[in-house]
Formats: structure tokens, sequence, C-alpha cells
């Protein structure tokens, strides 16, 4: 960040009086502008024991696998994001039923928060965001294809808790190279 948003002034990283971190503040207008995580939300969708997954068509990780999601947007909430990134990525209506995992990835100033969902009527489709879409059974997961280790981790845990019947919340943090 380089000018205020404001006024237009150019902007200097520092502490403000009664903050305990730099921020961008403009010496003309005296705005502070704040940088705050990204939240991405998505869901694990399932239609009979299988999961939905999509081969990204856009970078990072072009080419992979991951579970519909994506950055949630100003004024809705985060079932509404779930859903609308499943019908964007997947072509696909879902009910969302509960939050499933919710990590901190504070590498990259991300939030993750997955649900656990349903499709409506076994339909998909690659949306502009995806090559190609595909129910996996457990066993058919391409688990070294998997996009971003947040996926891999929810998923992992979906399968673990569905053998085990119970599906908690899990929290936790994400971090480069685990």
């Amino acid at each position: 960040m380089k000018y205020c948003s404001t006024c237009g002034a150019p902007l200097n990283r520092r502490i403000p009086p009664g903050d305990d971190r730099p921020r961008f503040v403009c010496d003309k207008c005296h705005s502070i502008h704040y940088e705050n995580p990204k939240i991405v939300v998505g869901c694990i969708p399932e239609w009979e024991q299988k999961i939905l997954l999509c081969r990204r068509s856009i970078e990072p990780r072009y080419g992979f696998w991951t579970a519909p999601a994506g950055f949630l947007e100003n004024g809705e909430t985060v079932a509404e994001g779930a859903r609308r990134e499943t019908l964007e990525e997947a072509c696909a209506r879902v009910e969302i039923m509960d939050p499933y995992t919710l990590f901190d990835l504070t590498h990259v100033n991300q939030v993750y928060l997955m649900f656990k969902a349903r499709l409506i009527d076994g339909r998909f489709g690659p949306g502009h965001e995806s090559l190609e879409v595909k129910l996996f059974s457990e066993k058919e997961i391409p688990w070294d294809e998997i996009a971003f280790q947040s996926i891999k981790e929810t998923l992992r845990l979906y399968f673990q808790d569905r053998a085990e019947g119970t599906f908690p919340l899990h929290t936790g943090r994400i971090s480069p190279g685990q």
C-alpha cells in the first residue's frame, strides 16, 4: 500500500498511538489503513458416500484438486459464501450443514472455514475455475494432488470422523511445509 485511499497522499508505515503493531498511516488526513486476514469459506460436499472435488483451472496450484472454496465476499454470510463458491466452481447446489474445520493460516494471512455439506440433487460440472469436477470415494482421493494443506487436513479428518460416526468442529493452525 503506497497511497491513502481517503485522500491520495503517500502513506507511512508506523505504530499509531494506542496500537501495538505497524500500520499504514496517512500523515495528511490521519487515516489508519488496517490489513486484516482474508476469510476463505467452502465445503466438503458429499453424495452417496463420495466427496466432490474440483481440479483447479487457475493459479495457485493449477491442475491440483481441491474442495470448493474461496474468499468470502462483503455482504454475505459464511454459509452463503460456501454455497456460492460451490455453485461457481462445481456448478453444484449444496445444503450447508455444520461448520467442520476452522484453520488459521497466519503465514498467508487467511482463515479457512469449511462446512459439511450435501449435494442437493447430485448434479455438478466444472465451473469457470475448474478443469473438471468429480466424486471420489475415500480410496480414490488423489492425496498427492490435493492443492492445499488445509483441504488435505480437512479431508483426512472427515474420513476419520465418518468412520467414527461423529463430526466435531476441528480447529487448528496450518503452517508452511506441514
